[in-house]
């Protein structure tokens, strides 16, 4: 029977100039006079664009091989064309979902279906998010005409089938959307992936390069040699390698019928997975397992960095992830004896997230003498110091984070080994400013915020400076930690390269600490200055850039090797968000360590790896 895929381009170009407003409603419904007389196809669906040149009509009798069947979360099946009804072109899927909405599915693999309904064009988390559309048929009408058949062959996806270029750049007269632009998979592995949606795939066994989390999901690559690290994961070391290799793997089996198995960064994925391949929301192209492998433990290991010499400061950043005295006491010994154990108990430890003493509870609390008493206490247990500690309290709920929460910066500090230098200790509105003491910088408020009223710092935590003295000499330290990247689009965006809006806010942040910083050494110009903490972006980024401006700053995680660069694992990538950075005064003799000890396990603490500068005033 002939099929129309003549009439594709014309209809592709049509359907451009309405998918921005059809999109935006997050799914395509419109009703329209079925589209041909003709056999409609699965890849007649597809198309060779992101966007069905059918988006928003009616279709009958649309022939497929279900694939896989979901029956929680979005509920429905894959169907894909059977042996010899495929086309010989490599940009349209053969494959596609059928979306049943609250009723469950009530077909099995193997069926042989026809399936009546409307192409739509899904974009999961909504258009606001960025996101590419899934391509789906929805309220459907389906007739199973046999069972049991053989599935579909799967394809391949392997170091040699996904590109090494990641995407081609958007159209900039598509506001700089890919959604329009041919498919070209033997040139780019987020092509690649496209051309496959919705049809039956398979990885061999594949290293693991995002470890599982709390929703039943890991990440593996298929490109072994891919910006390797050498525990195993993937560093994302520029905006352009965003390693393609990488894949998300979850399973079509409810986890209450079928444990999801557990791994670590580095451990392997033995048999690899198979089954249709999605994509969602949370991490894009996405391999909903049919069929999945086990394990196998490579053993990785939590690292230990060595215990600072007598004459070095050590200097540590450590984000606890919201720890509040309403977490379990398990939380606070875990935490407290990695800093004992595997951060050798630095002298100043600058800790992220940390919560008042009732936590999310939003009634107006903001002292956190509670969460740090538990903490002391329990480095003191696991065979640490009896760190002091100095912080300054946040207005009510005026620097974001989770609500009731008020999370700030807190310096800890050995009283043994380094003392605090005390200076009218300011309150949460009140800047700290660059002073002369004799020949020397100084702080007006120790500790004390910088600039707290920049706008720049709206719900968002406002530094923390403090004077210390280690061996006579005074170091500046300036504790941050900066806005988050929400609201930015996912490497998958529809827009490439994608809008990373939050880092407007970063930016501002970083050129108010580096002018902060300037200004200590206009009155000393060999000050010993660090500043560090959740900077919440790259090395490379734009903010890092504005931190390190006119010299100001060195970014100490430059000096480690690119593969050792990250200290955050998230959808795989291995990359850099917790950073150290030194005046010139600090000079170039220091040790940096990334303590990998969170960010690579299934088993968390905390989501971040600390970070520990050595170095000799």
């Amino acid at each position: 029977m002939p099929h129309i895929p003549s009439s594709r381009a014309t209809r592709s170009a049509a359907v451009g100039a309405v998918v921005a407003t059809a999109l935006a409603a997050g799914l395509l419904v419109a009703t329209s006079p079925a589209a041909s007389a003709d056999v409609v196809r699965i890849h007649d669906i597809q198309g060779t664009t992101r966007v069905s040149p059918l988006a928003g009509q009616q279709v009958t009798d649309v022939a497929g091989i279900v694939t896989g069947v979901r029956g929680y979360g979005s509920k429905g099946f894959w169907i894909q064309s059977a042996k010899g009804t495929a086309d010989a072109d490599p940009a349209t899927s053969e494959a596609v979902f059928v979306f049943t909405g609250s009723a469950a599915p009530t077909v099995a693999p193997g069926d042989a279906v026809r399936v009546s309904g409307t192409v739509g064009e899904y974009v999961p988390g909504g258009a606001g998010s960025g996101n590419q559309s899934l391509t789906q048929i929805t309220k459907p009408t389906v007739t199973v005409e046999s069972s049991g058949n053989a599935l579909p062959a799967p394809v391949t996806l392997d170091a040699k089938s996904v590109p090494a270029a990641y995407t081609p750049q958007g159209d900039a007269a598509q506001g700089g959307s890919i959604n329009g632009l041919t498919l070209r998979p033997r040139s780019y592995a987020l092509d690649r992936y496209e051309s496959l949606e919705g049809m039956n795939v398979r990885v061999g066994s594949s290293r693991v390069v995002g470890a599982t989390d709390a929703y039943n999901e890991l990440w593996v690559t298929v490109k072994p040699h891919e910006n390797a690290d050498r525990r195993g994961g993937t560093v994302y070391g520029s905006y352009r390698a965003q390693n393609g290799g990488r894949l998300q793997i979850q399973q079509l089996a409810p986890v209450s019928q079928q444990p999801f198995p557990t791994a670590n960064v580095g451990d392997v994925l033995r048999g690899g997975a198979e089954g249709p391949l999605d994509f969602n929301q949370f991490g894009g192209y996405t391999l909903v397992a049919r069929e999945l492998g086990d394990v196998a433990d490579k053993g990785l290991q939590h690292e230990r960095t060595r215990r600072q010499g007598k004459g070095e400061l050590a200097v540590a950043t450590y984000n606890v992830e919201n720890l509040d005295p309403t977490d379990p006491q398990t939380k606070f010994d875990a935490l407290a004896g990695a800093v004992v154990s595997n951060l050798s108990s630095p002298d100043i430890v600058a800790l992220e997230e940390i919560q008042d003493d009732n936590g999310a509870k939003n009634d107006g609390t903001v002292s956190a003498e509670a969460t740090l008493k538990k903490f002391t206490d329990a480095v003191v247990a696991a065979g640490g110091p009896r760190y002091a500690w100095r912080s300054v309290d946040p207005q009510n709920n005026k620097d974001g984070g989770e609500p009731g929460g008020n999370i700030r910066q807190v310096f800890l500090y050995n009283p043994e080994r380094v003392s605090f230098t005390e200076r009218a200790p300011g309150d949460a509105t009140t800047p700290t400013e660059v002073v002369r003491a004799g020949k020397r910088a100084a702080l007006s408020h120790s500790p004390g915020r910088v600039d707290p009223l920049n706008d720049a710092w709206a719900d968002s935590r406002k530094p923390l400076a403090g004077e210390f003295v280690f061996r006579g000499r005074t170091v500046f330290v300036i504790a941050n930690h900066f806005g988050s990247k929400g609201g930015d689009e996912g490497l998958t965006s529809h827009h490439q390269p994608p809008v990373r809006s939050s880092e407007a806010k970063r930016l501002r942040q970083a050129q108010a600490v580096n002018g902060f910083v300037k200004d200590l050494r206009k009155v000393q110009r060999n000050a010993d200055v660090v500043v560090l903490g959740d900077i919440n972006d790259y090395e490379f980024s734009a903010a890092a850039k504005a931190l390190e401006d006119g010299g100001a700053l060195r970014s100490a995680v430059r000096s480690l090797p690119r593969s050792e660069r990250y200290s955050y694992v998230y959808q795989g990538n291995s990359q850099v968000l917790d950073q150290i950075l030194t005046s010139p005064g600090v000079g170039d003799d220091f040790h940096y360590d990334s303590v990998h000890i969170n960010a690579e396990f299934a088993r968390q603490n905390s989501d971040h790896d600390p970070q520990v500068l050595r170095f000799k005033p």
